[in-house]
């Protein structure tokens, strides 16, 4: 049977050929997204993995033992060069037997570094007073790809004499490089340094929600391509004596061979595209092409799995034929959905409203981060799952509707079409449905989460032209050098070097006080100002807050202080702010200066580099639902496409009928256009309710905070979405005049 399934299988002509291999190239596009999506799991936590030796020194990281090995002097700290972050780590090798950090080829001695390559082009292009004399020596080598996260990272590895950095306030005397990576970090880890174990779970869920949920939709969808011509096939077989088992065999054998052929497609079409898909900054940094790599396992999944999973679609779908070959013919109208689908959907959004409002879900010290990441997504899934099942029910609803108040012929015919089968009309628009609620609750969130931590930023000039050496977050830096005030206003663009001074004897709103000289302040704009008359002022700058940003402070009037500026100088100094003119020369050149003068594991860093700091995970998480976006959305189209090609191909002996009783080629355009773009509208705005209803009970339960209004670029985002897949019927629609000729209505 396997034999003559095959030889039936493209013994039809070019029809069966071309039925073949629409199948197989839909199934290939989805086997390509599908390995595409488990192999950016893959590459995540690979990257994850490549920040373990930065981890070196610090009490939460292992390394492993390691006898007869000389201690090497360890210091790891951060630099900023135009909002760049830079990697700075100082070793010294007390002997010849020290642990050399992976990607180098043997430690830097003094006056020496590796640089990665980023590092050493940035290097090669930038003016020496800008950046080069912060890491005075000679470059011997470059930095590994085995050390870097990402091809543009910057990485740089100094080498130090022992007696420099033994003394170092910041240096750890190690005897292993770390192995440990920042998701498995006990404790006391490196600050910024790759994802905590939170962080990972939630992009890993983010992905398994949002990628393969839309993936598989699309394949299932492939491998119905045609099932109702392939119906009529099989139940004239039976009807010439074929046996039931003989039909299945013919029908798993087809499915099968256009299944296997759309895996290899799919295979190919990942390992051709895998170079693009490694430059998408789907964490903030792009990956090393290597990083995309598919587990054994994995692969075998895939390629057994969609054929298995082809031939059981296969068997069920001729369940009909089974039972009676007049069966096909024989067709009754479905019994209408039930609103029994709407329990799925309410169930999610119960349990996401309990978590809200009757749980202590969001007490981080009550419950780990796997405990919240699974609470939560146990709901986001039911509501998934409640759009699917529900969207039938409301398409049903929805076409009832549109029948009752049609005034054109084609209207009519569309809803009825509708009412008769919603079950396949939605399935066409189902994955724009999960895109469009996966898209809408992430966004809300990130909107959310952006609004209450301080707004969109103000003044771009403030931000990028006002540096701070901030010492209020690092008590063991060294503050005894006098402020450079003088090499600092000599720079060209430097207009004003204001010191703030503790003052610890009194509490100011609830936070330290801290004292500023009245006469450097008249001479900036970002701190605000003093009263008239006063010669200082207590002042409470809060640089990474978001404030001086969304309040724009230049308007803010700092009370009169009780300190004279003799008693000023003499206290401790709490943070020096360099006003510039923004230029990139002014900055960098001020920051060399302040770098050099206080040595400290935090660099100098502008209003805007603080603020971009302060919202790192923000900006990664709006950087992945970016990437879950514009990745599902075109997941979303090709399932639509395929569905409504598909449709077509089904439909066309009434179609061609209608043709021949006299219908016009326009009405029948319109009722395809309706019958797709009427459940598309409604559960997308749906689905769209249910995003905002889930952001607004996430960040209830999580954050005790209220979703805000999406920004306008959401709103154009999804009518652009909603747009393009009414393009993609519209691309649909020249099969309709070739599909429904009289040759067509002749041969059935």
């Amino acid at each position: 049977m396997i034999r003559l399934g095959l030889r039936l299988a493209v013994a039809g002509g070019r029809e069966a050929i071309g039925r073949l291999a629409m199948i197989a190239i839909a199934v290939g596009i989805g086997v390509g997204l599908l390995l595409t999506a488990l192999a950016s799991i893959n590459a995540v936590d690979a990257q994850n993995a490549r920040y373990a030796w930065l981890e070196t020194g610090y009490t939460g990281a292992s390394a492993p033992a390691t006898p007869n090995v000389d201690p090497l002097w360890w210091s790891l700290s951060a630099d900023y060069y135009r909002g760049h972050q830079i990697g700075r780590v100082d070793v010294a090798a007390t002997g010849p037997h020290s642990p050399v950090p992976p990607g180098l080829t043997a430690l830097p001695g003094p006056g020496q570094f590796y640089a990665s390559p980023a590092l050493t082009r940035l290097l090669r292009d930038t003016p020496r007073d800008q950046l080069g004399v912060r890491f005075p020596g000679t470059q011997v080598g470059t930095v590994g790809a085995a050390a870097l996260p990402a091809p543009n990272s910057l990485v740089i590895v100094v080498g130090r004499p022992v007696a420099d950095l033994a003394g170092h306030r910041n240096a750890t005397r190690v005897t292993a490089i770390s192995t440990t990576v920042p998701s498995q970090c006990n404790g006391d880890c490196a600050l910024g340094v790759g994802i905590d174990s939170s962080g990972l779970t939630l992009i890993l869920s983010v992905v398994a929600a949002a990628l393969l949920f839309p993936v598989l939709v699309f394949i299932g969808g492939a491998s119905r391509l045609s099932a109702a011509r392939r119906e009529q096939r099989f139940a004239a077989m039976r009807l010439v004596g074929a046996t039931p088992r003989q039909v299945s065999a013919i029908a798993t054998v087809e499915s099968s061979l256009a299944a296997v052929v759309g895996v290899g497609l799919g295979f190919g079409l990942f390992f051709a595209f895998r170079p693009l898909i490694a430059g998408i900054p789907f964490t903030g940094d792009p990956f090393f092409t290597d990083f995309l790599s598919l587990g054994l396992v994995e692969a075998l999944v895939v390629a057994v799995g969609v054929p298995v999973a082809a031939a059981v679609a296969a068997r069920i779908a001729l369940r009909r034929v089974n039972v009676s070959p007049l069966g096909v013919t024989r067709r009754v109208t479905p019994r209408p959905p039930r609103a029994w689908r709407l329990l799925p959907l309410l169930a999610g959004i119960v349990e996401l409203g309990y978590l809200a409002y009757f749980s202590d879900i969001g007490d981080s010290h009550r419950h780990s981060s796997n405990e919240q990441a699974f609470a939560y997504l146990g709901g986001v899934f039911l509501i998934m799952i409640g759009l699917v099942v529900a969207g039938p029910w409301l398409t049903m609803l929805a076409s009832r509707l549109v029948a009752r108040r049609a005034r054109r012929a084609a209207t009519l015919i569309a809803g009825r079409r509708l009412a008769d089968n919603p079950q396949a009309s939605f399935r066409a628009v189902s994955g724009l449905v999960l895109a469009v609620f996966v898209g809408t609750c992430a966004l809300g969130i990130i909107t959310t989460i952006v609004a209450y931590g301080g707004g969109s930023a103000g003044d771009p000039r403030v931000s990028a032209g006002t540096l701070v050496d901030d010492f209020g977050d690092r008590p063991d830096a060294d503050r005894s050098a006098p402020v450079p005030t003088a090499r600092l206003m000599s720079i060209p663009g430097v207009a004003a070097v204001v010191t703030v001074h503790q003052d610890d004897g009194v509490a100011f709103g609830g936070f330290p006080r801290e004292v500023v000289s009245c006469a450097e302040l008249a001479r900036q704009s970002a701190l605000g100002r003093c009263a008239p008359g006063a010669a200082t002022a207590f002042i409470m700058p809060v640089f990474v807050g978001g404030i001086v940003d969304k309040t724009s402070m230049a308007d803010r009037i700092w009370p009169a202080a009780d300190v004279s500026p003799t008693e000023l100088a003499n206290q401790p100094i709490a943070s020096i702010v360099v006003g510039t003119d923004g230029s990139r020369a002014a900055v960098e050149r001020s920051r060399t200066v302040l770098e050099a003068t206080y040595s400290t594991p935090f660099p100098p860093m502008t209003l805007g580099e603080l603020k971009a700091r302060d919202n790192t995970d923000i900006k990664g998480y709006q950087q992945l639902a970016n990437v879950v976006i514009l990745t599902s959305l075109p997941i979303a189209g090709c399932t639509l496409a395929i569905s409504v090609a598909g449709g077509l191909a089904e439909r066309r002996r009434p179609f061609s009928l209608l043709r021949l009783a006299g219908t016009p080629l326009a009405v029948l355009r319109r009722v395809i256009t309706l019958e797709a773009a009427v459940p598309l509208i409604i559960t997308a705005l749906v689905s769209a309710g249910a995003g905002l209803l889930a952001a607004q009970l996430f960040l209830r339960a999580q954050l005790n905070e209220t979703v805000q209004a999406p920004s306008p670029a959401y709103y154009g985002l999804v009518a652009a979405g909603l747009l393009a897949s009414l393009g993609v019927i519209g691309s649909t629609l020249p099969l309709l005049r070739r599909l429904t000729g009289p040759e067509a209505a002749r041969n059935e």
